[in-house]
């Protein structure tokens, strides 16, 4: 997989189908690696007419680690609880300049951008620090940061703060047990183990995990600025996300003027395959209202 030097940090990426086709930029949620957007979906959008990218945010997978001890992760909830100040090593809008320096390296003036969870907080700063380089936007199963919407279910919760596991057999079991909690009606044990074990192989960096809730929680609300989105957007949200709830994507959908609201009965936290070919042809439509010349 190739890597590029992105903001004096390296950032491991793999770009699939012609380079001359309209680009989707693939964004990946908390602690997760690239490999969690999954093949058959990026097959979706392959045969729908884009060039699909996708990356490893800093402090996951293959590109670069902060150094330094992580940021003490009850003592940010903590403080966003009680309404303090979050220091941070990085906010989201680093994040969102990663990603952009990315498709400067690419040499890509616009694309669609697509983030997940955390992934969907990230675009949402592109779209609002760096609009002229978005010709639309969807955000999946995300938020704004208002803290009274969004809030994740107290199993949830508990399940994405369990402590990393000290071993390969151990920290697969945990990941299949956390995707079984969020992962709703259509969890696949076989599937989610596969993706566990790859990830596992892959990278496993739990300090990640701390940094970019770090990252998060000190970026903090974001809905006033998305009222001054004027890309074309696409909002797409399970019903049975425990961890992000419903609350999350339908205020993220009402804060941008025009944005569309897809709302999925049996989706949780996850992109299962049944809605696969569902949501590769919103991201189309979207798409194409952006960008007539598609």
């Amino acid at each position: 997989m190739p890597i590029t030097a992105v903001n004096d940090l390296e950032i491991c990426y793999e770009s699939f189908g012609p380079d001359d086709a309209p680009p989707v930029l693939l964004v990946m949620g908390l602690g997760a690696q690239m490999n969690l957007w999954p093949p058959g979906f990026i097959s979706e959008l392959l045969e729908r007419g884009f060039r699909v990218i996708r990356f490893d945010n800093r402090d996951a997978g293959l590109s670069s680690k902060s150094d330094g001890a992580p940021p003490d992760v009850m003592a940010i909830f903590t403080a966003a609880a009680t309404g303090a100040p979050v220091n941070a090593p990085y906010t989201l809008s680093a994040m969102s300049g990663d990603a952009v320096g990315l498709l400067d390296a690419l040499g890509i003036e616009r694309a669609h951008i697509v983030g997940a969870s955390m992934g969907g907080m990230i675009v949402q700063m592109i779209a609002i620090e760096h609009p002229d380089r978005v010709a639309s936007m969807t955000s999946i199963m995300s938020t704004t940061g208002a803290p009274d919407v969004g809030q994740p279910e107290p199993s949830a919760m508990t399940a994405l703060l369990n402590p990393a596991p000290a071993d390969r057999e151990a920290a697969i079991a945990q990941g299949v047990a956390t995707s079984r909690v969020i992962g709703g009606s259509l969890f696949d044990e076989e599937r989610s183990r596969e993706v566990a074990a790859e990830s596992y192989d892959r990278c496993f960096n739990p300090a990640g995990f701390a940094f970019q809730i770090a990252a998060i929680s000190a970026t903090g609300d974001r809905t006033a600025r998305l009222r001054e989105v004027e890309v074309a957007t696409l909002v797409i949200h399970g019903r049975e996300d425990p961890l992000v709830t419903l609350s999350g994507g339908e205020a993220t959908a009402a804060a941008i003027p025009g944005a569309d609201l897809l709302v999925l009965a049996l989706m949780g936290h996850d992109i299962p395959p049944l809605y696969w070919p569902q949501i590769a042809d919103a991201i189309y439509n979207v798409a194409v209202r952006g960008d007539a010349s598609i």
